[in-house]
């Protein structure tokens, strides 16, 4: 505790003895006057926390939460998904024979040995698993005493010829070559579909443990005990295992985190040259990734693929402020402050201009909360307690550790000289106060108005979705997209199926007008590019009603006759049981995709929204939408919805904070038009990278913004009260610059460096979002340095206007003023 002090005549200025530790607002005076109690309660928080996070914290994903259960779509499917299994979250696992093809005994024996592994793997639905081993996947025939049929394993398969040329009889004769059994018959394949959560434990799915099982079963399987090939190679395609190498992925991630930390340590002390202020910034920006991570579990939050990247954010933005801080204090020691009076004078600066930006960051990830997609909702959560949290550890806890150690004496001085010399930041300076003039800042007005219009009209090239085949999360040469490459070649169904649901009363979908209606609407997605084709009940029962007829392509329709429709679904459902379900009220036309990038879902949509638009009525609806590509449509039709209203949220959010801040519309749209442009470049660089709005690219925009207006505040808070005193436009932009103008380009810097580390990450999505966060920083920093004085030019001049706008900012411009 501090005894508050009266200043002693006579003593310098900046020293203890002058201060008066009972100046100051009420925070200042109860931060500082109690600087021991702050640390032992930060340390104590920082130790409790820490154990939480180590404990309690877990990485994992979920189907569910990648979905936006409020749209119509998905509770459609939420609430028929019980009647719909193999359209949800499944897994496909197939054997492929590299020593022939699949009439081999040692590859059924090895096919065999896997599908039993799999069947006893935690969270398999085993009832509705299919492959050449499943007594479900029968065949069927007709003969002149009528149907005959059977599980297309023979039941006395025992490797002879005999056996193996039945078996190849009966793939024939069920129609699995295309599905179950490759185009070229050298491999086949096990689907697999999952429930949500493990019976034996009720615990959900853990997807990493999953996908870790399926890399061992490729192991044991491919290799033989002597390490030779074994003639065999398993390929694997699903969300689950998709999930399970991006979480394997996530623990990489941890070294880029180390990296990032430690090219932000470089670039801050080879600023500063301080050691121990260097390292004090870093330790309060671990502190609060700590705090955060620690709330985070506590709360019974998970880390999954796209939170995994907040604690590099908070790290980061808390590098930003502290190094803010640290300059400010750097400045008055140098002057000859002692270290107390000089972290109090800096808090009294920045703190209101810092508590604005962190309030802007965490409105930049708050306003992700309104986009329905549970894993963003995730996201804005914990990046708002991450940003939340730096108020603290930042802003108060950061000064108060420097009030105590400062900085090198060496290193003050030397804040001082590169400010004073006529070195080469000296002419850095005069080059960039140059833009406060007509001329210049005409130039600079002008090109960003080409930029904005340039990237205007790229970026209204920009696409909803995914652009690219296989796993856009992952890179084209990753393991999972090299299988599904295998899957897509070598299969006509994909993996990518978009199915709608037909619904009735009871016993509706067997009706004659019901069958007919399905089958429109199978030959009307038929016809839209990129379905390669359709399955319904509506197939099995025309081929059944034709074999019933000693298969007279005649009889190869719907009949009318009610009992003919009765039998042919009761066939049916022998050998195909997900075709309706038990009580014949719910039954899926499926379509299967040749790929689901973001244009052949949208056709696919328009043509199935269409029909059912049409034909629905109270006997039969038809609704949108299961299956792989049907949620990915749904949560296509949500981004594209939520991009444009995040935007005008955020912007919305950050135009009043800066007005609060700065109570002048003048001030306010100088801040935000760099930010604007920065915007609008990002959205065209998306388009020149091939990167596609989807789940994981939709809060880059928000972030840019919110980290973005940081610059602005501390540039224009100074400028701002640098003009209130009477200064010149190019004189309070001087300051500006000298003060925090060198730190936001510091800043900058260390933000884009930070995160652009991430490019290296085997996550694609985490690449991309690293490569345009580090764009949004840097053009934010530039855009800021050289803009502000140009819009200022035209719109804080002083004149009578500028004057109005300079007199009518609040408190931190006059307190800011009378300190910097």
């Amino acid at each position: 505790m501090h005894t508050p002090t009266t200043p002693v005549e006579g003593a310098a200025p900046g020293s203890l003895e002058q201060f008066d530790t009972r100046s100051g607002s009420r925070l200042e005076r109860l931060v500082f006057n109690n600087r021991l109690a702050v640390i032992i309660i930060c340390a104590l928080v920082t130790l409790v926390l820490g154990f939480i996070a180590t404990t309690k914290l877990s990485l994992n994903a979920s189907f569910e939460k990648m979905m936006p259960r409020s749209h119509p779509y998905i509770q459609n499917y939420l609430d028929n998904r019980t009647e719909l299994r193999g359209l949800g979250n499944s897994l496909r696992i197939v054997v492929e024979s590299t020593d022939g093809d699949i009439y081999g005994p040692k590859y059924l024996e090895a096919l065999k040995r896997i599908q039993d592994e799999i069947f006893l793997t935690p969270g398999v639905d085993r009832a509705w698993m299919k492959s050449l081993w499943a007594p479900g996947v029968r065949w069927t025939e007709i003969t002149e005493e009528g149907f005959r049929g059977g599980p297309v394993m023979p039941d006395n398969y025992d490797g002879s010829a005999r056996t193996i040329e039945q078996l190849r009889g009966n793939i024939a004769r069920a129609g699995l070559v295309g599905s179950l059994v490759g185009n070229d018959f050298k491999s086949s394949m096990i689907v697999v579909p999952l429930m949500d959560q493990d019976p034996t434990t009720g615990q959900r799915i853990d997807y990493r443990a999953l996908s870790h099982a399926l890399d061992h079963l490729r192991e044991r399987h491919e290799v033989t005990a002597s390490g030779q090939p074994s003639g065999i190679r398993v390929h694997s395609v699903g969300f689950a295992k998709l999930v399970g190498d991006l979480i394997d992925g996530l623990y990489q991630v941890a070294l880029y985190f180390g990296l990032a930390a430690l090219v932000a340590t470089i670039i801050i002390y080879l600023y500063t040259r301080c050691t121990r202020s260097t390292g004090l910034v870093v330790a309060c920006s671990l502190v609060a990734v700590v705090w955060q991570l620690g709330l985070v579990a506590g709360l019974g939050f998970e880390l999954d693929p796209y939170s995994i990247l907040v604690p590099f954010l908070v790290f980061a933005i808390g590098v930003s402020h502290g190094a803010q801080k640290m300059n400010g204090i750097m400045q008055d020691i140098g002057r000859g402050a002692h270290r107390l009076v000089a972290a109090r004078f800096t808090f009294r600066r920045l703190f209101l201009a810092g508590l604005t930006a962190l309030v802007a960051d965490v409105v930049g990830f708050a306003v992700l909360m309104v986009i329905d997609i549970p894993v963003i909702q995730d996201l804005a959560l914990t990046a708002s307690i991450g940003v939340g949290v730096l108020i603290f550890t930042n802003l108060i806890l950061l000064p108060v550790l420097l009030s105590y150690l400062g900085v090198s004496p060496a290193a003050a001085q030397r804040s001082l000289r590169a400010d004073n010399a006529s070195g080469g930041q000296a002419r850095v300076y005069a080059w960039l106060g140059r833009f406060t003039e007509r001329r210049w800042a005409l130039g600079a007005v002008v090109s960003a108005a080409v930029l904005l219009v340039g990237g205007f009209v790229v970026s209204t090239h920009l696409k909803i979705g995914d652009l690219d085949p296989g796993a856009p999360e992952l890179r084209p040469q990753s393991r999972y997209n090299r299988d599904n490459a295998y899957v897509t070649a070598n299969y006509s169904l994909s993996s990518d199926t978009f199915a709608v649901i037909v619904k009735t009363a009871k016993e509706g979908c067997l009706k004659y007008a019901t069958l007919v209606e399905a089958d429109r609407l199978a030959w009307a997605l038929q016809q839209v590019p990129g379905v390669q084709t359709t399955v319904s009940l509506t197939n099995a029962v025309r081929q059944i009603t034709a074999g019933s007829n000693e298969g007279s392509p005649k009889w190869l329709t719907i009949a009318r006759n009610q009992d003919v429709l009765n039998y042919g679904a009761q066939q049916a459902s022998v050998n195909n049981p997900e075709l309706f379900n038990t009580d014949c009220s719910v039954m899926p036309v499926i379509a299967y995709l040749s790929d689901h990038r973001a244009e052949t879902l949208d056709r696919v949509v328009a043509a199935a929204a269409g029909f059912a638009q049409a034909h629905s009525n109270d006997e039969r609806q038809f609704l949108l939408a299961a299956g792989g590509a049907g949620i990915e449509a749904a949560t296509n039709i949500v981004v594209h919805k939520a991009w444009t209203q995040m935007l005008v949220l955020v912007y919305l959010a950050v135009t009043v904070l800066c007005f609060v801040t700065f109570r002048s519309w003048r001030a306010v749209i100088v801040a935000l038009v760099p930010l604007v442009i920065t915007s609008v470049m990002c959205e065209a660089l998306m388009v020149w990278l091939g990167i596609g709005v989807k789940v994981a690219t939709l809060p880059v925009i928000a972030l840019g913004v919110g980290i973005g207006v940081d610059y602005a505040l501390y540039l224009l808070s100074v400028q701002l009260a640098e003009q209130r005193t009477g200064k010149s436009l190019a004189e309070a932009y001087g300051s500006a610059l000298r003060f925090t103008g060198k730190v936001v380009a510091l800043v900058g810097v260390t933000l884009a460096a930070g995160v652009l580390t991430w490019a290296l990450s085997p996550i694609k999505f985490q690449a991309d979002m690293g490569i345009l966060l580090a764009f949004m920083f840097i053009w934010n920093m530039v855009g800021a340095v050289l803009l502000i004085p140009a819009l200022s030019h035209f719109l804080l001049r002083p004149k009578a206007a500028a004057q109005q706008a300079i007199a009518e900012a609040p408190a931190l411009v006059s307190t800011a003023a009378s300190q910097a």
